[in-house]
């Protein structure tokens, strides 16, 4: 598996002050894509041990309110595995922060892996040019929805994140 970068404090990517990691690899190659640079699975850098300790050592500060996790897309059979490893680390160190991750997939196409049991916000669905809206909160364009997982998983039907 393979990363593109590390943000040690990020604004954008979910409420409050966060980590984010941006996982290389994706193949939805979406028109106009925010982050083209992730798009191939052999770029970026690689992700080791050590990359996920400094991912979870910066969600120690106590300003740090949560981890988001971006692509290229973390949810690809090719890092959905080690994405989950870090999401178990993640809540079970910090089980008050939030996990927030967003794929171009569905949430219905994902919802039985194992990382939806530690993801508390899911933003899913692919960035649609044609419907893009810059007044969207967390997500590009109105096809994608902010999902609260805890929530949706405990009433067996989606619920949008407010």
């Amino acid at each position: 598996m393979r990363y593109a970068k590390v943000r040690k404090m990020d604004i954008s990517n979910g409420p409050g002050l966060r980590v984010s990691i941006f996982m290389q690899g994706c193949p939805f190659h979406c028109k106009n894509c925010f982050n083209p640079e992730t798009w191939d699975f052999s770029g970026g850098n690689t992700y080791t041990e050590e990359i996920k300790k400094q991912v979870l050592d910066l969600c120690g500060n106590p300003n740090i309110k949560g981890l988001s996790i971006l692509g290229g897309e973390p949810l690809d059979d090719r890092n959905i595995e080690g994405v989950t490893e870090l999401a178990k680390d993640f809540k079970s160190i910090y089980p008050d922060k939030t996990l927030w991750v967003w794929t171009g997939n569905t949430y219905e196409a994902k919802k039985d892996k194992e990382i939806m049991a530690y993801i508390d916000v899911l933003v899913d669905g692919q960035y649609v040019d044609e419907l893009r809206d810059p007044r969207l909160k967390w997500k590009g364009s109105s096809n994608q929805r902010v999902i609260d997982i805890k929530k949706t998983r405990k009433k067996g039907e989606v619920v949008i994140y407010e």
